[in-house]
């Protein structure tokens, strides 16, 4: 590792969730939700320093309680549900850099939201950028729950498939076996960020994009009561393994 590489680890996590109240911060096993993904990137070979992008008083002391640095409290014009993630990172970025003259070199963006998300996770996408130069940004992805291929939109009162034939090449693609498709994949965890992807050409992925696949079984994002069950369970059965 090069120790003049500096990583910042971004933790978005506003308060003023509407599925789940205070989702963020809604206990799991014990612990806050936000503090699993924390403690992940607290424990990496590689990051530096470990953020936590927050508006409420109350996140920012929970976050500081294990092991976060909260240097400032989120913009109200940046903290609503419809606020792209692009939005925080730069100015979590921006502010480090005008307030401190603290420079990143990669960006990471963690969400909260993703309990299951291991300090291999995070290690294995800055070790990409690492090892490639040519690369803008890297991230995990998952297998695709369910392939686009199969999914529909509306058309007035009626539906259509999601992608045209003329997109996929393949007649009635919706009732062939997911099998003869091409692979999907959906992004799950963390995102890493060279500081020209971010802040100079503000992009969230950029041309070249490295990959770190992760099982299904081994993601989950948070978004229903039912999530967080299926995560408890799954966190269960990996500290039970670890035993």
């Amino acid at each position: 590792m090069n120790n003049k590489l500096k990583v910042l680890a971004i933790v978005g996590a506003r308060a003023g969730s509407k599925g789940i109240p205070n989702k963020n911060i809604k206990p799991l096993l014990g612990k806050p939700l936000m503090a699993w993904i924390i403690e992940a990137a607290k424990a990496s070979k590689y990051v530096n320093r470990v953020i936590v992008s927050t508006d409420s008083p109350e996140y920012a002391k929970i976050a500081k309680k294990y092991g976060a640095e909260v240097p400032f409290l989120r913009p109200t014009e940046i903290s609503s549900d419809s606020t792209p993630d692009f939005n925080y990172l730069y100015h979590a970025t921006a502010w480090l850099k005008k307030n401190e003259n603290w420079q990143a070199d990669i960006i990471l963006r963690l969400p909260p939201t993703t309990p299951l998300c291991t300090t291999e996770h995070i290690d294995a996408c800055i070790k990409l950028l690492l090892n490639d130069s040519s690369a803008d940004s890297s991230r995990t992805i998952t297998p695709a729950s369910k392939h686009p291929y199969k999914l529909w939109r509306t058309n007035g009162e009626y539906l259509e498939p999601f992608l045209s034939e003329k997109f996929t090449g393949l007649k009635d693609a919706h009732n062939m076996p997911r099998q003869s498709f091409p692979p999907a994949y959906s992004h799950i965890d963390v995102i890493a960020l060279r500081w020209k992807t971010l802040m100079e050409n503000k992009l969230m992925a950029g041309k070249k994009i490295r990959y770190y696949l992760i099982p299904k079984n081994e993601a989950v994002d948070i978004d229903t009561e039912i999530d967080f069950i299926v995560a408890e369970e799954l966190l269960k059965k990996r500290l039970s393994v670890k035993k």
